[in-house]
This record gives C-alpha cells, sequence and structure tokens, in this order.
C-alpha cells in the first residue's frame, strides 16, 4: 500500500492511532513523508500544550510581586493630528518635580477654561531625541509656556540641561521664532546669587534674539518664600491673555471659578500570604543598560568611617559606594544621588497618622478598573512598585519637609472636624498667606507635625501619596574620589544634619542620618546599601595640567578638591607635568573637625598640592575664614589669575560661596588697580570663560 502525505494528515487530525501507525511502519514511507509527518505531530503537540497552560493560567489567583523590571524608556512617537484646535505646549525643566507639577496645573486649569484648544505637557528631555531636532520643532510652535527651575550655581536641571546648551549656545538663528507667543515661569531661590538665572536666559533669547513674542511678564517663583503663591499670583496674569488668544469672538461662555482637584491613585489592596515579597524593590536596579534618576544602581557600603574627633559636638561621614562590577562610571567632580530612607521611628509616626497596619499591602494605579485614566491623571507621579505600607513611607515618601498649601487642602477634604476644616483651607488660602509662611515655613513645620495637629484629617492612601506626601527625592553630593585612584567605589563626604527647629523638634537629616548608621561591609557581610545614580558636572580640572590652580572649599566643600587632589596626584604618578596649586580650606578647630588632615599633607608632601592654607575659625580671639586668608595672599593669587589659574569653590552658596566671590572681587581691584565695574567685568569674563567654576549649594 502506498501512502500519500494527505492520508498520514487525515489520521493525525481524526486521531486514528492504528491507521498512524500502520503508515509509519510502511515500507513505502520515503524521506518527504516522514519530514511532513514529524511536523505536523509538532504542530499539535504544540497547540494543545498552548491551549493547556493558557486555561490553567486563567485559573490562577492574580498576584502581585513586588518588584517590577526596569526598561529602557522608549520616546513614543506621537502623530500631530490637524482637528482645527489651537494647540499649547507646556514645556518644564525639572529637579525635584515642582516645575513639573506647576506645569500640569496650568495645563489642567487650561483645559477647564478653553475647550476649543489642545494643551501637552512636555517634558524638555523628551522633546527631542537630537539636538537638531529642537529648532524643527519649536519652529512648528504658535504657543507655548515653559516652567523652568534653577539649581546650584545658575544651573539647569537635568533634564532641561541638553536644552538650555543647545539654545544658549547658537546665537546666530536669527528671529527663528516670529510665529511663537510664549511665557516663562521660573523657579529658584532668592538666598541664591544666580536667582531664576536659567528664566531669565531663556525669556530674555526668545524675545531679543528669536523674534518670539511675550504675552505675559516673567515669573519669578521664589521658594524661599511661598513659591505657590507666585504661581498663582503670575498664573491670573496668564488667563487674560489667553482669553484673547483661545476664545472666538461668538465664544461668550462664562468661566466657572476652577477648583483644582484633588489627585488620587486608585489602591488595591492584597492578602500578604498571596503576594510574592520582594523585600528590596531596588534588588533587580542592576539590570538596567544606563543608570540615572528613573534607574539607580544598587550599591553596597564598602567603607564608613567618622570624619571628626570625638572632641567635636558635630558629625562628618566618609562612606564608601562599591561599584565594582556594575557598570556604573564616574569622572572626577562629577555629583552622586544617593536614595535613602527615612528613619524608623519618622515612619512609626507616620503609620499612627494614617491609621493602618504596617503591614498592609496594595498597589496604585492611575487608571480605573476599566482602564480608563482617572481625573487628573497627567498629574500623577508614576506610581511606585506594590509594596507594605511601611515600605512605601520608608522609601517613597517626604515627610520632614513642610507642606505645601495643595496639601493641606487635600487634608481638609479629608478631616471630619468642621473647625479643622476651615482651619486648613484658611492656612491654604490668599488670606492666610501670611499665616503660612509664619506658621507652616519659618517654624519649619513637617508635614507629619501639622497632620498631628488636625487629627480628624485621615486621607485614604490613594489621596496620601498623590496630593499630600510629595515623593521622596534623591539627595545630592559632590564625590570627594578619582577613578584614576578608586575605579571601583565612589567616596561622598557628607556632614551629619542635625539641628533644632525653631518649634524645638529635633531634625535629623535623611540620607545624612542614614550614612552616619550605616553598616559597612568592613563591619558585615550583611552590609547596607543603597539606590546610586551619578549626575555629570562641569566641574572639572583643566584640560591642560600645567594650568595652575585655586580651590577654596571650607568643611564638606573639600570633597571634589580630594577627587582633584587625587587625580592630581595619579598624573604626577605618572610623570605628569602640573601646574602651581592652591588650596584654601576652612574649620572650626585643628583638634575636632580637620577632616583629611594626613590626606592633605601627603598631597602637599608629593608634590600633588603645592600650597594647603588653613582657616581655623574657631581658635583665635576673633573668627577667621578662608575670605581672610585670601585677602592674605592677594598678591599671590592676582599673580595666579594672571597666569591663566581656574579658580574652584565649593559650599555654602548663601554665605561662604558670596564672601568668596565679593573677595575676589575687591583682590581684583586692589591688586589691578581695577574701577569696580572694570573688576565686576573681569570676574564675569572669568566665568564666561569657564576659569571660575562653583560647586554650591
Amino acid at each position: 500500500m502506498k501512502v500519500s502525505t494527505m492520508d498520514l494528515v487525515s489520521s493525525i487530525l481524526k486521531g486514528n492511532i492504528d491507521e498512524l501507525v500502520a503508515a509509519v511502519s510502511s515500507p513505502e514511507l520515503n524521506g518527504e513523508v516522514l519530514m511532513v509527518l514529524t511536523t505536523a505531530i509538532a504542530v499539535v503537540v504544540g497547540c494543545l500544550i498552548f491551549f493547556v497552560v493558557k486555561r490553567s493560567s486563567g485559573q490562577k489567583k492574580e498576584t502581585v510581586s513586588a518588584a517590577t523590571k526596569l526598561v529602557v524608556k522608549v520616546p513614543e512617537v506621537e502623530e500631530e493630528v490637524d482637528d482645527g484646535k489651537k494647540k499649547v505646549t507646556v514645556f518644564f525643566g525639572t529637579q525635584t518635580g515642582t516645575a513639573e507639577g506647576f506645569a500640569k496645573a496650568l495645563a489642567e486649569e487650561a483645559k477647564a477654561r478653553y475647550e476649543k484648544a489642545t494643551f501637552k505637557v512636555v517634558d524638555l528631555d523628551d522633546y527631542a531625541a537630537e539636538d537638531d531636532e529642537y529648532e524643527e520643532k519649536l519652529k512648528k510652535e504658535t504657543l507655548a509656556f515653559f516652567f523652568l527651575a534653577t539649581y546650584g550655581d545658575g544651573e539647569p536641571t537635568d533634564n532641561a540641561a541638553r536644552f538650555y546648551k543647545w539654545f544658549t549656545e547658537e546665537t546666530e538663528r536669527g528671529q527663528w521664532l516670529q510665529k511663537l507667543q510664549y511665557g516663562v515661569f521660573g523657579l529658584g531661590n532668592r538666598q541664591y546669587e544666580h536667582f531664576n538665572k536659567v528664566a531669565k536666559v531663556v525669556d530674555e533669547i526668545l524675545a531679543d534674539q528669536a523674534g518670539a513674542k511675550r504675552i505675559v511678564p516673567l515669573g519669578m517663583g521664589d521658594d524661599d518664600k511661598c513659591i505657590e503663591d507666585d504661581f498663582t499670583a503670575w498664573k491670573e496674569l496668564v488667563w487674560p491673555e489667553l482669553d484673547q488668544l483661545l476664545r472666538d469672538e461668538d465664544d461668550n461662555a462664562v468661566t466657572t471659578p476652577y477648583t483644582a482637584a484633588i489627585l488620587e491613585y486608585r489602591v488595591v489592596f492584597h492578602d500578604p500570604t498571596e503576594v510574592s515579597v520582594q523585600d528590596k524593590s531596588w534588588a533587580n536596579a542592576n539590570g538596567h543598560a544606563v543608570y540615572d534618576a528613573q534607574h539607580p544602581c544598587r550599591s553596597n557600603v564598602a567603607v564608613r568611617k567618622e570624619l571628626h574627633t570625638p572632641a567635636s559636638n558635630r558629625s562628618c561621614i566618609h562612606l564608601e559606594f562599591d561599584i565594582a562590577g556594575t557598570g556604573l562610571k564616574y569622572e572626577t567632580g562629577d555629583h552622586v544621588g544617593v536614595y535613602s530612607e527615612n528613619l524608623t521611628e519618622t515612619v512609626e509616626a507616620a503609620e499612627k497618622l494614617i491609621g493602618l497596619s504596617p503591614d498592609t499591602y496594595f498597589s496604585l494605579y492611575t487608571d480605573t478598573e476599566e482602564g480608563l485614566p482617572l481625573t487628573g491623571k497627567g498629574s500623577l507621579a508614576a506610581p511606585f512598585p506594590p509594596c507594605t505600607l511601611r515600605t512605601a513611607l520608608t522609601r517613597y515618601a517626604d515627610l520632614l519637609n513642610s507642606p505645601k498649601k495643595s496639601a493641606l487642602l487635600a487634608l481638609a477634604a479629608h478631616a471630619s472636624e468642621p473647625s479643622e476644616v476651615e482651619r486648613l483651607r484658611y492656612l491654604a488660602s490668599p488670606a492666610g498667606k501670611d499665616e503660612y509662611a509664619q506658621w507652616v515655613v519659618a517654624s519649619q513645620r513637617s508635614l507629619l507635625e501639622v497632620m498631628a495637629e488636625f487629627p480628624s484629617a485621615r486621607p485614604p492612601l490613594g489621596v496620601f501619596f498623590a496630593s499630600v506626601a510629595p515623593r521622596l527625592q534623591p539627595r545630592y553630593y559632590s564625590i570627594s574620589s578619582s577613578p584614576r585612584v578608586a575605579p571601583s567605589r565612589i567616596h561622598v563626604t557628607c556632614a551629619v544634619v542635625y539641628e533644632t527647629t525653631p518649634i524645638g523638634r529635633i531634625h535629623k537629616g535623611v540620607c545624612s542620618t542614614w550614612m552616619k548608621s550605616a553598616v559597612s561591609l568592613e563591619d558585615s557581610p550583611n552590609c547596607c546599601w543603597a539606590p546610586i545614580f551619578v549626575r555629570q558636572s562641569n566641574f572639572k580640572l583643566p584640560a591642560d595640567t600645567s594650568v595652575p590652580i585655586i580651590m577654596i572649599g571650607p568643611g564638606t566643600g573639600l570633597a571634589p578638591f580630594r577627587g582633584f587632589l587625587q587625580e592630581r596626584f595619579a598624573l604626577k604618578e605618572d610623570g605628569g607635568e602640573l601646574g602651581t596649586s592652591i588650596f584654601f580650606f576652612g574649620c572650626r578647630n585643628r583638634r575636632m573637625d580637620f577632616i583629611y588632615e594626613d590626606e592633605l599633607n601627603h598631597f602637599v608632601e608629593t608634590g600633588a598640592l603645592c600650597e594647603l592654607v588653613v582657616a581655623f575659625s574657631r581658635e583665635g580671639p576673633t573668627k577667621e575664614y578662608v575670605q581672610h586668608k585670601m585677602m592674605e595672599r592677594a598678591s599671590d593669587l592676582w599673580t595666579l589669575l594672571s597666569q591663566g589659574a581656574y579658580i574652584y569653590v565649593c559650599g555654602d552658596a548663601k554665605g561662604m560661596a558670596r564672601d568668596v566671590h565679593r573677595t575676589l572681587h575687591t583682590i581684583a581691584q586692589e591688586q589691578g588697580s581695577l574701577s569696580s565695574s572694570q573688576a565686576e567685568s573681569m570676574v564675569k569674563n572669568l566665568q564666561m570663560t569657564g576659569r571660575y567654576l562653583r560647586d554650591v549649594w
């Protein structure tokens, strides 16, 4: 009997095993038919397995894993649809989320006011994949708002840095944005020298060079006061302008008073016994290709030691993160961002105020059960991974900063005592501006202290994490090592924050306190660890190692200079030529807080540092600081500057850095016989040419 291919397939489909066996046994079965038979059997078996697995998985109970896989963010390409509506783009450059929050708040209210327009909120870093795209895309914009924060020494935020560099460096584009109408709101702190510099520069270039039309005055948000009030006042200037631009002549709609929705996540509670709990939700962080604030690197604490002597009543910690084998890299002068955890005592206080068990296991969502977006979804931060309440409060909630006015309104909405509701609303209102400034801000009342004053306010978890407690932010430190000397370690030099607030609370810095109590690998294999990432800095040594350098950094301002000196030591060991160097360091007393004294002396002995000048502010009858030592060496400093020296300053921006800046101005006047304006011009030129660099906070 001759066996055909169709006979075999028919036997398989009918399940006729006897016929199949007979066919296989046939001597006439050739290789081609055998191949078809094998393939057919494989397909049938595969289908059976698929349906069995699918059915069994559908019958399983849903479980939640605490760890979520980190994936590379791929920008979505959105097709522009011409729906006839006027389009408004709202850009933001944010470091802590405040600028992003304001951008989204403006867009949400604008959507309610102007139904015939569309509003799109855009992260400046996501706006263009390549720098060349910025110009092409901006030329298509006709109405835009920019929310731009300034941090450090007048620097843009991480997500705005690429845009800002591109936007400010090219000055020969002509009037290329004449079709654009715009507004800018800056976020800064008036205590810093370069208050709202980024917003000022962008606003000036848009109007004076690019030919764009400013429709509302530059907003100057001041975080030293109440930046929410600054935003609200500026926003009221925006609406009349948008009324003119976005309302038709026949649009007689009456604008009802707008009340911002209180943001709330959808919360799903889970039975802890059915949950696959992983103790550390950052545990798989090292699987990501690129490390940044959203994708940090898990790093063990390799070394921790106290730098002050027992005679000191303060504390300063030297800590080393082990990055061997992680792929994380850094350069001398960079910053490290560290995610730390709230103290147990802080978390327990929060648990009592919330009124839920610390073992409550839950997950957050920004959509409904049907998959529809929640009200205000665009303003909600991405949910953190499913976890217990204790874990959420420990890792993700900022509990010790003073609450924003929006948080007070959220508490008021969930308070049961009428007098508390009235009081909370008053503090958040324009009428209560002065009392909020005094009772909350000046008194440094934390979120937990405010909640304790209003015990009937018990917001549900979805509201608490969306509208009451901001997300706990990473702390940044100047890296105090060089990869030439410590390629597998990132060193941090951290002053421990321990101070009394105006109302008597002992405030312990979140990250510095964690560092002080961290268990290192030297002490135990079960050491502490933290999610970290590196932020690049322009605080770098001259490319030409023979150029003279002047370094000024009292206290922990020494940190980046320790990295500089390690770098110079390695260069010298390799036979490199080093220029003259002088370091002005300051501390209170050599017997208490002269940190890294032996190392600094070693750098002098080996020639990595030419001269160390130390100011001890508590040893003599009068206080002596680094600026006083600078004046004593004014002639030498002027000579070095005349030889092309770079000058570096690191430390406190509000006090020391200002004093040093004034001293530099005075030295230029006196040693260079310059007028005040000439000295100012010279110092500014040093900054513009990159010879005067500051790493301040």
